[in-house]
């Protein structure tokens, strides 16, 4: 739509500044919020945490696609030095939270407190990333002929001059929404480790529903996509953490 700003000779690139812009947002959020739980070492667990899913998401974006792109990969080689496209939103939180487990486990700090403390973030960032999503035009909807359709000019990636579903602005008004709803439950103070459960579900059943929307290439794994079938093992993992993870949390405080 917008994906380039230029301001004299410098030009930004709107996806990535709005990517920048959600993880500032999202590490001003924990940061704040940890110090007002009184989190010890918050501000230092954090900013170690902050970096550890930059590179986990990172990472696992792109392990994740070449995970599912094996086929393709067979085929054609050259995709796996390819970095202009193939990144997998649901690697990015895996890895994300994967090293960021190990991290806590160096640190030797709950890292179910954590968990908790940054997922509503995770949130919030993701809602930032989708309207950068927008402003490039990538992960785009389906044809429509409905009044909220989108028509793109100058995308490299949706179909220019047709009026598509705005999956993108539909996906980040789900992420705020999540975000807000875990941010009130969390006031509600439940055990341990259901906040960011909760975000496992609320995510994977917003993500299976939007995916019926979208027109963009992402994979299939028989008359599911593949972000389609990960989201219904995410939003077990979630069911199942919800119960699992306060009894893991009583049962580490109790053996200190």
């Amino acid at each position: 739509m917008f994906n380039e700003i230029t301001i004299g000779p410098l030009t930004l690139h709107t996806y990535g500044l709005m990517i920048g812009l959600g993880f500032l947002a999202a590490y001003a959020m924990c940061y704040y919020r940890g110090k007002k739980m009184k989190m010890e070492k918050s501000g230092d667990i954090l900013y170690g945490i902050f970096w550890c899913a930059i590179i986990g998401g990172l990472v696992g974006t792109r392990l994740l696609y070449y995970i599912v792109e094996i086929p393709e990969i067979i085929k054609d080689p050259s995709i796996l030095w390819n970095f202009k496209n193939g990144y997998v939103v649901y690697g990015g939180i895996i890895g994300g939270i994967l090293v960021s487990w190990l991290y806590c486990r160096i640190k030797k700090v709950s890292f179910i407190e954590y968990f908790d403390l940054v997922m509503p973030a995770v949130a919030l960032a993701q809602g930032f990333g989708r309207i950068g999503c927008f402003f490039a035009g990538c992960c785009y909807g389906k044809a429509t002929d409905s009044w909220f359709g989108i028509t793109f000019t100058h995308s490299d990636y949706a179909p220019n001059g047709v009026k598509l579903i705005p999956t993108q602005l539909i996906s980040s008004a789900g992420d705020f929404m999540i975000c807000l709803m875990l941010l009130a439950y969390a006031k509600r103070k439940p055990k341990k480790g259901r906040v960011a459960s909760l975000y496992l579900m609320f995510y994977g059943i917003g993500r299976f529903g939007v995916e019926f929307l979208r027109s963009d290439y992402r994979g299939s794994v028989g008359f599911l996509s593949t972000s389609q079938f990960i989201s219904i093992g995410i939003v077990a993992a979630g069911i199942i953490l919800y119960q699992m993870l306060p009894r893991i949390y009583e049962g580490a405080k109790k053996a200190e």
